[in-house]
């Protein structure tokens, strides 16, 4: 598949979608919005990927929305539209029947079966925030900057960010990102929790190794029963997270994974766990 504004490649067992716009510092339009979706759906289709990075290209991750788009909307002629472009498309990657609430216009990687992980290999502000943080994991080079920008575009916390940032970091460190959009580097992004590592050297390097560890140890199915687990029981109490985690134990003891997982330990060999479907 040839894309416009993004890149995509898969070298098993990775899928690494480049948002590819380094002129502008990777910044964001709904026609890229479009791609990235449709690239999480081929990654999730194809039996090869075990787990999904999204980075930037050259020297940024994603400056937020390309400020021609926001010129358009200021300006009248394309108020509503822009949003309205955004948002129109149904997500074409992710499991519907994770539920409503994770299928949102980018919060849909939420219920991608497949690990995503965010590969912030340098500036990250505004829009690109909340994909980032809709991703399972993020990787951020240490001299990396993070900003949020919202309030100083007059703009308010968007995407999904008021949900999902003060549950990273803390209703109070959220606020304070969101009220000052002061920059962060990926030391203290990491020392919030907001990043799960600060990386010095090739971040992108250090996420697909990350993702091949997991192929090669873990079961495809474990982690995407887990993922759900997760989105889904942020809305639960522990009562009934714990009766369905029962419930998918026992559904685990019957699927070939458990007795392979069991047999390579006791064989003290690497597990071979078959890939998910396409």
């Amino acid at each position: 598949m040839s894309y416009d504004e993004i890149l995509y490649e898969v070298a098993d067992p990775v899928a690494t979608i480049t948002l590819n716009r380094p002129d502008s510092l990777n910044a964001f339009t709904p026609h890229m919005g479009n791609e990235l979706r449709h690239a999480v759906g081929e990654a999730e289709r194809d039996r090869r990927v075990v787990g999904i990075v999204i980075t930037g290209a050259g020297r940024g991750f994603c400056a937020g929305a390309d400020m021609k788009v926001l010129q358009g909307i200021f300006d009248g002629d394309e108020r509503g539209s822009a949003a309205q472009e955004l948002a129109s498309a149904d997500a074409e990657a992710g499991d519907p029947s994770w539920g409503d609430d994770l299928r949102g216009t980018y919060t849909y990687l939420l219920s991608v079966q497949k690990p995503i992980i965010a590969a912030i290999n340098g500036a990250i502000a505004g829009m690109a925030v909340p994909i980032a943080l809709a991703c399972d994991l993020r990787f951020m080079a240490r001299d990396a900057v993070f900003t949020l920008a919202f309030s100083q575009r007059g703009l308010i916390a968007e995407w999904g960010v008021s949900w999902l940032l003060p549950r990273l970091v803390g209703p109070a460190v959220a606020l304070d990102l969101l009220f000052s959009s002061r920059k962060i580097d990926g030391a203290e992004c990491e020392r919030l929790g907001l990043v799960n590592r600060a990386v010095d050297g090739d971040v992108v390097a250090e996420a697909r190794d990350y993702v091949a560890d997991l192929a090669a140890h873990c079961s495809p199915a474990s982690l995407a029963v887990m993922k759900r687990q997760v989105y889904q029981q942020l809305h639960r109490g522990l009562g009934p997270a714990e009766k369905e985690a029962q419930q998918l134990m026992t559904e685990s003891f019957g699927r070939p994974d458990f007795a392979e997982g069991v047999r390579s330990f006791l064989e003290k060999r690497p597990p071979r766990f078959e890939r998910l479907p396409g």
